[in-house]
């Protein structure tokens, strides 16, 4: 009896020690399977998967099968490359699928191939062309979504970045350049990053902490040894540090030779807890001085740093700093893939009315834009760690991560697997990709916007309760009701002047005042409604007021959906003082003067700067093919202010170019006989640089700053300077300069006959 009791404990034992047994749909795994291999598998818990599945390390796999399958997979696995880190096979073997991972990393990277494409996918070997592919997380109070994100949730997010790739997330330390507490926030940072500390740890990623440094003066020893220990005391508690990440600038602004030793210092405690941590360093914010020491710095080569990585406000482009960082440094790449201007990737060309409203920071799926950065950066870099501030570019999120793994993958073939995996619909692609078409040239022109709005409007029954479709459909709608009321607002406005012409004010104001249509009134309640789907789905914060967003450029563009598009404040105002006027000649004059505009006498010339439809003298540069960050190039912003503070539509937009690149305005075929005179308005953001304006080299005005915003400026060219016909006017600001490289922003300006 004791004997039988033995014999079945010992098959009970021998049984639990073997793999699951798949029946038609199951899942097996090796018997000795890691936790981070068993991590992976649970993502299949969604998996629709059409034939049983084998998960496993490569070198297990055989193991796990019998007869002509085992027979199949060990001739097959002869035909596979050696193995890599991170790589992964796929292929089917009889009436399964084998996932099998050169690591446990692999494991996983072939388990989210598999739920990307499904499980009669082709057969596959994969190894990443980049080992770095991470994605920044900020729990912070400046985020549109993350701090109202719960652990769940974060780890979640974290499982749909590793099955398209990524290999890591960078989180942002509790200390930074935001406020300690959000309202939203589920649990207090320290928690919530010790807490996806630990998730990275569960699925085998990396856990990188961005420290920037944001003490006021480290050379007080007071003030750096504050920062030591607040140092230490968050990489202890943290359970994992594989990275460390700390920008020169923004935030935080200390020069070179203060940040390289106490980094160094930084490192030596860091080392104790996480001795395998690499660490990373950026000239962000420096400036021309600063940079040199920065190189002098890395020239000595300090053993205690792996790298460097090149993110927003570098004044040296990025192969200009591959070339000058020694060879023994690997560089990574600190892509912006959130903000639509004011940005290190503005979005060229445009409209306006979309920058105005829709903002810096809205959902901004651009597949073609952000394939095309990857790929023109790749050559210089050894991977990535895109800047983010929530979840409104997710789409590009996923792009980089698969285009980090091949960068030639095909952009459609992965909008085909995010809208399968995401929304279980391969035709969502190609509402992504019209999304980004969206912004292609004025928008009151481009009859797509509609086709898009009515594509997602045809799906909506679908999706019900999915946000990231809520994402784009809201986006759809927002693009299309701001096209009708620039259409509708432009016709307003026309019919205004043409009463002013006329001297009848009267019918001037009730044009401006006329109501909305129903249908743009209809589709104002659907962006609402969508806004408030969102919020509660994955708490996207799209209003101050209503869901607590930190700030309206950070993402808040609902309080922003009902801006005027046109000048009827400004309009309103100037009537209102022609008719208080009582010289009836004055008044005629004023109303004459009003009702021209801006249009140019004979002769004369008007560029309204930073509209891309109205600005033919402005020279562009290279453009985004080229020159992806703008370093060369035009650029086309908005202001700060907006139309219902006063302004004209032709402030809030100006042209600018960054650190000492000139905003250059050229015209040619001009009359050799005639005198002209400049007339320029000066206005943007909140800067006071000086800048310097030549006309065919000759300064015709010195650095002076702006003493009002906006300003307007009138001087004569000297008529030598357009005797050949030909003039170009350059704006420049002092050289040497860091931070963002922007501030000279030009507005209006009109060439016109004395």
């Amino acid at each position: 009896m004791a004997k039988q009791m033995w014999r079945g404990l010992i098959l009970l034992m021998w049984l639990l020690a073997q793999p699951a047994l798949a029946h038609d749909k199951g899942v097996i795994t090796a018997p000795h399977a890691t936790s981070q291999a068993l991590a992976a598998v649970t993502l299949l818990d969604t998996c629709r998967c059409a034939r049983s599945v084998v998960v496993a390390r490569r070198d297990e796999v055989a193991g796990l099968l019998s007869g002509a399958d085992k027979t199949l997979w060990n001739t097959r696995l002869k035909t596979l490359p050696t193995p890599k880190p991170e790589a992964y096979t796929v292929m089917r073997v009889g009436d399964r699928v084998i996932v099998a991972g050169d690591d446990d990393r692999g494991i996983l990277f072939g388990v989210g191939y598999l739920l990307r494409k499904g499980t009669e996918a082709p057969d596959i070997y994969a190894a990443p062309q980049m080992g770095f592919r991470a994605h920044q997380i900020g729990y912070r109070f400046k985020n549109n979504s993350y701090d109202a994100f719960t652990l769940a949730m974060f780890e979640q997010h974290v499982r749909d970045l590793a099955v398209f790739g990524a290999n890591g997330v960078q989180w942002i330390a509790p200390m930074s350049d935001d406020a300690v507490e959000s309202p939203l926030f589920t649990a207090a940072p320290l928690d919530m990053a010790i807490g996806v500390s630990r998730l990275m740890a569960k699925y085998g990623l990396d856990f990188d902490l961005y420290y920037p440094q944001m003490g006021d003066d480290y050379t007080k020893p007071a003030t750096r040894a504050a920062e030591l220990t607040r140092f230490e005391d968050l990489v202890k508690r943290l359970p994992k540090v594989d990275a460390l990440y700390i920008p020169g600038g923004d935030p935080g602004h200390t020069q070179p030779d203060v940040l390289f030793p106490l980094v160094a210092a930084e490192v030596a405690i860091l080392h104790r807890y996480h001795p395998k941590a690499t660490v990373w360093l950026s000239a962000q914010g420096f400036d021309k001085a600063q940079y040199e020491r920065f190189y002098a710095l890395l020239a000595k080569e300090p053993d205690w740093l792996t790298g460097v990585f090149f993110g927003p406000q570098s004044r040296d482009p990025l192969p200009l700093q591959r070339a000058r960082i020694p060879a023994r440094y690997k560089l990574i790449f600190y892509p912006d893939i959130a903000h639509t201007m004011h940005a290190q990737f503005p979005v060229p060309h445009w409209d306006p009315a979309f920058a105005l409203t829709e903002g810096r920071e809205p959902i901004n799926p651009q597949p073609r834009a952000q394939s095309h950065i990857v790929r023109h950066f790749a050559g210089d870099v050894d991977g990535f760690v895109t800047y983010s501030e929530g979840v409104n570019d997710d789409v590009n999120k996923m792009l980089w991560s698969q285009l980090g793994w091949n960068i030639n993958t095909d952009t459609d073939a992965i909008l085909a697997d995010y809208g399968r995996y995401f929304v279980g619909d391969l035709g969502f692609a190609d509402g992504l990709t019209a999304l980004e078409r969206n912004w292609d040239g004025p928008a009151a022109g481009n009859a797509g916007i509609e086709q898009t709005l009515a594509f997602f409007d045809r799906m909506a029954p679908s999706h019900p309760d999915n946000w990231r479709f809520e994402m784009a459909w809201y986006r759809a709608t927002y693009d299309a009701y701001i096209r009708r009321r620039v259409i509708a607002e432009r016709m307003r406005e026309t019919q205004a002047y043409a009463a002013l012409k006329t001297g009848d004010i009267s019918a001037a104001r009730l044009a401006l005042a006329a109501a909305d249509t129903a249908d743009i009134s209809a589709l104002r309640t659907q962006v609402f409604d969508l806004a408030g789907k969102l919020y509660s789905h994955i708490g996207l914060q799209l209003s101050v007021k209503l869901y607590g967003a930190s700030a309206i450029e950070r993402g808040a563009n609902l309080d922003r959906v009902d801006l005027s598009l046109n000048d009827r404040v400004w309009l309103t105002r100037q009537m209102d003082e022609i008719e208080a006027l009582t010289d009836t000649l004055q008044r005629a004059a004023r109303l004459k003067d009003l009702a021209n505009g801006d249009a140019p006498p004979p002769g004369g010339f008007y560029d309204d700067l930073g509209d891309p439809a109205h600005e033919p003298h402005l020279v562009r540069g290279p453009g985004f093919a080229t020159d992806p960050e703008m370093y060369a190039s035009a650029i086309d912003g908005i202001a700060d202010m907006t139309p219902d503070d006063g302004w004209r539509m032709a402030w809030v937009t100006y042209a600018e170019t960054l650190y000492e690149v000139p905003i250059t305005l050229r015209y040619d075929w001009l009359d050799p006989e005639t005198a002209y005179r400049l007339k320029i308005v000066y206005a943007g953001e909140g800067y006071a640089l000086p800048i310097r304006l030549t006309a065919n080299g000759v300064v015709l005005r010195d650095f002076s700053e702006r003493t009002s915003n906006p300003m307007t400026v009138e001087l004569d060219v000297p008529q030598a300077l357009t005797r050949h016909g030909r003039l170009t006017l350059e704006w420049t600001r002092p050289d040497g300069l860091g931070g963002s490289g922007r501030g000279h922003q030009v507005a209006q300006v009109w060439l016109l006959p004395r």
